[in-house]
């Protein structure tokens, strides 16, 4: 049974397919740039799902001996691959095709058919949107966070990827509309042109903004490295739990008889939603070996309770401190 993020990327992968070869049937119909300009932007998004569709596959993956945090990470290298490849060589035709328009201006017909594409398109596209829009707003509220900042720092990049890919392909379907209203109006495809550009703009933004985020995700960066409770971010990366559960996890630490200080709480993602602990604590010195033990044995089944989002705990008993607790 497939996951909700899974879903979200069959759902925009059977979308894409139909809508990349109806606007590319159209585009050789019509002579349009702009609709050309979409039909490649369509099939990147199609490309761009089935890299999304693997690495849900690769990071679902249970933890074996060679892995023995699991193949999380394989979702943002694969997600990296997709935005990296396929948003670029998308972003590089439109750009051509457009920059080539305006240069040597072309005659588009048979504009009844080209609406006709672009308004079903965005009946899809918005299908798709509604899905990946209606599973970010579920984790933004549970999160406490709004819908476009959830989308931002989520740590499921397919989701992030989908979200984004839908939001692109309806404003494109929208520009390219508009660019063949002004042509038949005006006589100049100068505006198909201008389209073109637009969306190979928007498609390197985006292609950009999610290069950015699975390499943050992708070099595991550590957050709340001191022994203070963080902000929301860290230079940009998203804090792993709630901050609400990150001070829950103190309050359990240090709620644990034989805890009397902690020295360090580290948190990062090992793949979407996967949060690795790691914590320096003092224990009371007149613990003995199998009491220190069974300590730290209990901490990590209480804190691995506490939230779904946690996947592995390790506390590390280092002796007590004279500082007072944190």
């Amino acid at each position: 049974m497939p996951n909700d993020s899974t879903r979200t990327v069959l759902v925009a992968l059977g979308a894409g397919v139909g809508v990349a070869v109806a606007k590319a049937a159209a585009a050789v119909v019509t002579g349009s740039t702009a609709l050309a300009a979409e039909a490649a932007h369509s099939l990147a998004d199609t490309a761009n799902d089935v890299f999304l569709f693997v690495a849900q596959r690769r990071s679902s993956q249970p933890p074996d001996d060679q892995h023995p945090l699991g193949y999380g990470r394989e979702a943002y290298f694969w997600a990296l691959i997709a935005a990296l490849g396929v948003f670029v060589a998308g972003a590089a035709f439109s750009l051509r095709e457009g920059i080539d328009e305006l240069i040597r201006p072309s005659v588009t017909s048979s504009f009844t058919v080209a609406y006709i594409v672009l308004t079903i398109s965005t009946v899809f596209d918005l299908a798709s949107f509604r899905q990946s829009a209606g599973q970010l707003r579920r984790r933004a509220h549970r999160y406490q966070r709004g819908l476009l900042e959830e989308a931002r720092v989520t740590s499921d990049p397919t989701l992030r990827a989908v979200f984004n890919e839908d939001a692109v392909s309806v404003a494109g379907n929208v520009l390219a509309f508009v660019a063949l209203a002004l042509n038949q109006i005006t006589g100049s495809s100068i505006p198909q042109g201008v389209a073109a550009v637009v969306i190979a703009l928007l498609l390197i933004r985006i292609s950009l903004r999610l290069i950015h985020r699975s390499h943050d995700f992708l070099v595991g960066i550590w957050a709340g490295a001191g022994g203070e409770p963080r902000g929301r971010d860290v230079d940009g990366f998203t804090q792993p739990l709630r901050q609400a559960d990150e001070e829950q996890v103190r309050s359990v630490l240090l709620s644990c008889p034989g805890v009397t200080a902690i020295r360090q709480l580290l948190f990062t993602f090992v793949g979407p939603g996967r949060v690795w602990i790691v914590a320096r604590v003092d224990i009371d010195n007149c613990l003995h070996a199998a009491q220190v033990k069974a300590l730290v044995s209990g901490i990590e089944s209480a804190l691995m309770r506490e939230t779904e989002d946690i996947f592995r705990v390790d506390i590390v008993p280092i002796g007590e401190a004279s500082a007072p607790k944190t």
